[in-house]
This record gives structure tokens, C-alpha cells and sequence, in this order.
């Protein structure tokens, strides 16, 4: 068996490519269910987000998985594949495994170590679950990667450097500012970098808030998603005197807080301090208002100087990311190489329970007086000297799965332990655990149960 990825992203194909390929929310859970149906294809998920589109398939051969997935691509989207060949990636094996995980830890998002694609690879596998085009593999790689998404960002940290403006611009302020609450914050400008800093600053505890914006209804509109208070744009230097904190963001070619200007309102704040954010392009608070005294302005510059250093710092913890990664990559390839030798184990277990069985039936009836607790206590402790003696044995067999004499190594264990296997389980061994490299070029197959 064969695990592939197959699909496009933000970094092989550009918008106008993905949105051609991009499944839809209504129409998802029929496409996995065609997909499934298809020849050679024995699980799948798909995973399609405004940045990728990837398709996730367990397949029996090589080329026939890979041929079909694209055919599939073709046929549901209705287009020539030779419109999206060229930007496709194709990942096997280890390869695919390694990427799943990259991606669920956020190492191949835009935004290096977000999280929001971890939320979106789980629903796509709960999806799949549901509609059961998933199995014994993806069921047990599909949770690792969340696992191993969860375990990147406890012990890295690598979420807590933030990179987007606006939040930054919210912790510059929590440096200076301790609470929030009984703060009177001031937001000039209603768009999409306001919306955000709302958001922070909400989180933070911001209570009293007030928007103005050249445009009282789209000051309003925010305002009432926020239950914040709009103001018009009249009212700003009133505000300017009120306020402790202020957040500008506007369009505007010109300085909407001239220096002048500013030199008058902090005379009628009567030395109180005013912390001031100005995230606009072209800026929005004249430069020389931050030598005013007990005024503190952090302007784009120090927010995108801190937002890069931030990004080194996750450049740094993308490693340690990585060699995580890699521990779960090479657990889960040491259970998938278990699954060949499970028939196996279960024979042998149900052998030597069956001997356990009968010697103490025997027992009870060479010896009838035997009360209940007592017989009780006879198949607890016989049951126990099964398990101990074969705890070494399948541990060996276990590890001898992953080596190249595997197959010498399982025929040894039947016949030191005098193992029959019914044709179900001969049949479930061939294919999960080791079919011919050479049937499939120089590609190892991978054993699923």
C-alpha cells in the first residue's frame, strides 16, 4: 500500500490556479465518497483551504493511485489536466507523511506557524471519518498530525511571537499599560486594521472604546459589531483629550494629527500621558508629536521592526519544529511496520488463552471443590504467566518487522511456535506487510491493516 499527496498551494500555483481546484464546503463529502470509489483507491481526505488544495489517498499501486487522483481532479473540476499538471506536487511514501505533518504544524502556510490550518485539517478528517473514506492508516496518521501540531506549539512556543501589525501594535501597548479596562482607548479609521486591533484590544480587556472615521455609518458598523461608540470625524480633537490610548489607521495622504495641533491638546491634558500607535501608510500622526512630552508614539516602522524580528525568532523555532516532526515520523512509521506482523500476535494469543483455557477447566474438574474465588484467583494468575512469557517474544517480533529478514524473521516465529494462520489471515499479511519492491519500480510499499 502506498500513501500519496497530491495538490497545489500557495507556493506552486497562483490564485487563479487554485480557485479552479478549490472544493466547496456543500459538494465536499460527495467528492470524498467518488474519490473512495475509485479504482486503487482504499482511503482518502481532502484538505481545501483559500491557500491549497490537497488530496490525500491510500492506494494499492503506485501510478494507478497517482493516475486516478489526477483523473479525478480532471473529471470533477472539468478540466484538461493539462491546465493544472504543471503546478501539481506529488509526495509518497515518508515524503507525504512528512508533509501532512509540516502542514498541520503550520511550516507550509503564508504565515509561518499559523493555526488556523490545524483546525481545517482536523474538520477535513472528521469529514472523511464520517463519511468513511478513511481507515485503519489514515485514522491513526490523521490524529498524529494533530498530535504533533499541538506538541510543536507547547513545547516551541513558536505561536506566541506574534506577526500580524495590529497585534503587535496591542502588545507595544501592554508593555506600558498594565489594565485595559479603566482605559479610554481611541480608534481613528474603520478598516481592516482596526477591525483586528478591536479584536486584541477586546481580548485584552478593552471596555471603553471609540471609533471615528470620515465616514460616521462605517465607524458606526464597526462599532456595533464591537459594542464600542462611533463618533464622527468633528469630534476627534475632543476625543484627543480624553483618550489614553490611540490607534490610528487611515487612508489619508495627509496627517490626520498634525503637530501643532497636537502641542494644544496636551496642554488641556494637564501632563497626563497619552500613548499613541500609528500603523497607516502614509502616516497619520505627524513624527515630531512623539518629542512632545508625555507623549509615546510608536509609528509603522517600530511595529514592522518588531513584526521581522518576530519572524526570525519563528524562523529559529521552525527547527526545533522539525525535529519533532521527525520523531513522529519515525514512531509512525514504526507502527505502520507493525501492522504486517499483527495476525501474528493475535494467533499466537489466542493459542496460548486457548491452552490457558483448558488447563484450568481441567483443573476445576480434577478439583470440584473449588470455590468460585478460588478459580477466580487460578485464571487470574495462569492468565498472567501467558501474558509474561510472551511479552519478550512479541516484543521481538514486533521489532524484527521493521528489519529487511522480516519475512524470514515471521516464518521462524510460526514455526517455533507452531502458528496456523487461516487463509484471511495469510492473505492480510501479504498485503499489509511486504509485497514485492520490484512490482512497483524502486518504491518500498507501506503495510496497512
Amino acid at each position: 500500500m502506498y500513501i500519496l499527496v497530491i495538490g497545489v498551494n500557495h507556493r506552486t500555483a497562483p490564485v487563479e490556479i487554485r480557485e479552479k481546484i478549490a472544493f466547496d464546503e456543500q459538494t465536499l463529502p460527495e467528492a470524498i465518497t467518488q474519490l473512495r470509489n475509485m479504482k486503487s483507491i482504499f482511503e482518502d481526505v481532502i484538505v481545501s483551504t483559500c491557500n491549497r488544495t490537497e488530496i490525500y489517498v491510500v492506494s494499492d499501486q503506485l501510478h494507478t493511485g497517482i493516475h486516478f487522483t489526477k483523473s479525478f481532479i480532471s473529471d470533477w473540476f472539468n478540466l484538461d489536466k493539462e491546465d493544472f499538471l504543471p503546478y501539481l506536487y506529488i509526495k509518497e511514501n515518508n515524503d507525504a507523511i512528512e508533509h501532512l505533518f509540516h502542514v498541520a504544524c503550520g511550516l507550509d502556510s503564508m504565515v509561518l506557524g499559523e493555526t488556523q490550518i490545524l483546525g481545517q485539517i482536523r474538520d477535513s478528517f472528521l469529514l472523511a471519518q464520517d463519511y468513511e473514506t478513511t481507515g485503519t492508516f489514515f485514522n491513526q496518521l490523521f490524529r498524529e498530525a494533530i498530535t504533533v501540531a499541538k506538541r510543536a506549539q507547547a513545547e516551541t512556543g513558536i505561536n506566541d511571537t506574534p506577526l500580524s501589525i495590529s497585534y503587535i501594535a496591542v502588545e507595544m501597548l501592554k508593555q506600558h499599560i498594565s489594565n485595559f479596562e479603566d482605559r479610554h482607548i481611541l480608534l481613528v479609521g474603520a478598516g481592516k486594521m482596526s477591525d483586528l486591533a478591536l479584536k486584541h484590544l477586546k481580548a485584552t480587556g478593552g471596555r471603553h472604546i471609540t471609533i471615528v472615521n470620515r465616514t460616521y455609518e462605517k465607524a458606526k458598523r464597526l462599532a456595533e459589531r464591537f459594542d464600542a461608540e462611533a463618533k464622527r470625524m468633528t469630534d476627534l480633537n475632543d476625543l484627543l483629550i480624553k483618550s489614553d490610548i490611540v490607534i490610528t489607521s487611515t487612508s489619508s495622504r495627509d496627517y490626520v494629527i498634525d503637530l501643532d495641533n497636537m502641542k494644544n491638546i496636551m496642554k488641556k491634558r494637564a501632563e497626563k500621558p497619552l500613548f499613541m500607535v500609528d500603523m497607516a501608510v502614509p502616516r497619520d500622526v505627524h513624527p515630531d508629536v512623539q518629542h512632545i512630552p508625555h507623549v509615546y508614539l510608536f509609528d509603522i516602522d517600530k511595529l514592522e521592526s518588531q513584526s521581522r524580528k518576530n519572524a526570525e525568532e519563528r524562523m529559529r523555532l521552525a527547527y526545533d519544529v522539525k525535529k519533532i516532526i521527525k520523531e513522529q515520523t519515525e514512531g509512525y512509521n514504526r507502527w505502520m511496520q507493525t501492522l504486517g506482523v499483527v495476525p501474528l500476535i493475535t494467533a499466537l494469543r489466542k493459542k496460548a488463552l486457548s491452552i490457558q483455557a483448558e488447563t484450568v477447566s481441567s483443573i476445576e474438574r480434577k478439583i470440584p471443590s473449588l470455590t468460585e474465588r478460588e478459580k477466580k484467583v487460578i485464571r487470574k494468575h495462569t492468565k498472567s504467566i501467558i501474558n509474561q512469557l510472551l511479552r519478550d517474544p512479541i516484543q521481538k517480533i514486533k521489532e524484527s518487522a521493521g528489519q529487511e529478514d522480516a519475512e524470514s524473521a515471521f516464518q521462524f516465529f510460526k514455526d517455533l511456535f507452531q502458528i496456523e494462520l487461516d487463509q484471511e489471515a495469510e492473505k492480510s499479511m501479504k498485503s499489509e506487510g511486504h509485497q514485492d519492491k520490484n512490482n512497483h519500480d524502486s518504491h518500498p510499499s507501506i503495510p496497512i491493516k
